[in-house]
């Protein structure tokens, strides 16, 4: 929160939001939520604008899939990070991620375009 006097201007025309959190600190899956009420629900963006990581660091054990958020964080795309064992899962679904959002902008740029000729 130190840093909320920037906030304005990271979220100045914001095409999507990348959340990294750590599954096992408890107070980080508070904060995810107060993240996604700022950074997507208050600036209009999609769920679909968003991406959920769950990042595990090296031998932190635990299981990986067994996370369950609840709404509405449930609803966001979300993946698991462990850069020791599925670094090109990652990638690819960072890949994926940007791909969709670079369709968005595509898309809402062809609607204004139109609106404008129209």
């Amino acid at each position: 929160s130190r840093f909320e006097t920037c906030w304005p201007a990271l979220m100045k025309d914001c095409h999507g939001v990348i959340i990294i959190f750590n599954p096992e600190l408890p107070s980080h899956l508070k904060e995810i939520e107060m993240w996604y009420s700022c950074f997507v629900q208050q600036q209009s963006l999609l769920d679909s604008q968003c991406l959920l990581v769950a990042h595990h660091k090296p031998g932190s054990g635990g299981d990986m899939e067994d996370l369950s958020l609840a709404y509405p964080l449930n609803r966001l795309k979300l993946i698991h990070s462990n850069l020791e064992e599925d670094p090109e899962d990652v990638r690819m679904e960072f890949i994926k991620y940007f791909k969709s959002i670079i369709t968005l902008i595509n898309e809402s740029r062809e609607r204004e375009e139109m609106s404008i000729i129209s």
